[in-house]
């Protein structure tokens, strides 16, 4: 494993190693800026650079910026830019149909990755790295693995992948659910092109930093043999407070609605299960909220009685705060949906599948609610809406189980106390 070079270098003014040796200087690469924090990646990234900062590590956040996740970098609070510096990049990454066409025929990497290859990011993180003495660079996700040998050239730093998800299997499973025979098999190509990927980049880097004990095991079977430790995506508890009682029913949904998984899950509860629950209770309403829906989603939605269409919403917390069982029906993706934990921080009543619960370690019936089929959906809903005691005691052990499993504070610090036993 290669080991930071000790001897001092000179550094820019911005993202300077602090004067005590014991803290390090850590370089993290995104594909997106992680704000506002409105979905799990987002709200996973900035939790854990917040954190690192908040223990006195500088911090910096080499981000594209892209058509997709654009974010305006003076929207960003001071607090935040104070506390971590956020390095923009402009990138084109928008998907295309012609472009997924070209990269079908033409390519061998998978075109959701294939997008995330830019000349321009590559020459920033290039001076980056050229001007500056980095203890730790870490990588947000398969999809910035390219960046590995640019690090490599211009860094002694010791490179970290952080795995966000096992993303093959979300593509195998949203074929699974696809009925249309030409999507099926594009996203069957599509899971295989990026298998290979992920075969092709493991051990590259110097340390696995996995979200989930899962997401670990999938990579020790693709060979992994280098150093691991799973840091959970963490919540800053200290910034949530459940704050409200409700007398009134109400059922709520958020996730990013641009990612596909959420999509069919969400559609699915509309057409087999909302009916079956607002028939039981006169004047319910479902809210729902999400970035970057697509208009024929929109379309759907608005048809539905009792559904109130939010679209995205500024605060996430006071969204979860403001209603009663949150829903999560979700039979496609991977890795762990950061927002049941930050729900179930919140104090909500959560009702989601097995799969949606994956990788948080749950239990139902104590912390959560777990559903597979409509019916077994109509009956969780109906019995959380109902139940005065469930709906105390289920949220309450939610709050102390997210208190004892991701604490932000407790995740930081053990990803810190990984990195050192390599850096000194």
């Amino acid at each position: 494993m290669k080991r930071k070079n000790t001897e001092k270098r000179k550094v820019t003014n911005d993202v300077s190693t602090p004067d005590d040796c014991s803290f390090m200087n850590i370089l993290q690469l995104t594909n997106k800026i992680p704000y506002p924090p409105v979905d799990g990646g987002a709200i996973a990234v900035l939790n854990l650079s917040l954190g690192l900062a908040e223990m006195g590590h500088k911090v910096t956040i080499l981000a594209m910026n892209t058509d997709k996740h654009y974010s305006d970098i003076n929207q960003i609070p001071v607090a935040v830019k104070t506390s971590v510096y956020i390095i923009p990049v402009n990138v084109h990454a928008k998907i295309t149909f012609t472009g997924a066409l070209k990269n079908l025929l033409l390519s061998n990497l998978p075109y959701t990755g294939e997008r995330f290859i830019s000349t321009g990011f590559r020459k920033k993180l290039t001076g980056l790295l050229k001007e500056n003495k980095f203890d730790v660079v870490q990588i947000e996700g398969l999809y910035l693995t390219n960046y590995i040998r640019t690090v490599r050239k211009n860094s002694n730093a010791i490179i970290a992948l952080r795995s966000h998800n096992i993303e093959h299997e979300i593509w195998l499973r949203i074929a699974e659910q696809e009925t249309n025979l030409f999507r099926k098999i594009y996203f069957k190509v599509l899971a295989k092109r990026i298998i290979a990927l992920k075969a092709g980049i493991v051990n590259t880097y110097d340390l696995l930093v996995p979200i989930t004990q899962r997401d670990a095991n999938v990579y020790r079977r693709f060979g992994n043999t280098r150093p691991v430790r799973v840091i959970q995506a963490g919540i800053n508890l200290r910034d949530i407070s459940p704050n409200k009682d409700f007398t009134r029913p109400s059922v709520f949904f958020i996730g990013a609605l641009d990612w596909i998984p959420n999509q069919e899950g969400l559609i699915w509860f509309i057409k087999n299960v909302w009916k079956g629950i607002r028939n039981k209770f006169e004047g319910l309403e479902f809210h729902i909220a999400g970035r970057n829906a697509p208009q024929k989603l929109i379309d759907f939605i608005c048809m539905e009685p009792g559904i109130v269409y939010h679209g995205e919403v500024v605060d996430s917390k006071l969204f979860i705060t403001s209603y009663r069982v949150m829903v999560v029906p979700l039979f496609s993706g991977s890795g762990m949906r950061v927002k049941i934990v930050e729900g179930m921080a919140l104090k909500r009543l959560i009702v989601t599948t097995a799969l949606g619960a994956e990788g948080i370690g749950a239990v139902n019936g104590e912390h959560i609610l777990i559903a597979e089929t409509s019916e077994e959906f109509v009956n969780a809903v109906s019995l959380a809406l109902n139940d005065t005691d469930l709906y105390t005691n289920i949220p309450g052990n939610a709050r102390k189980f997210i208190e004892k499993h991701f604490d932000n504070e407790t995740i930081t610090g053990d990803l810190i106390d990984f990195y050192r036993q390599f850096t000194v």
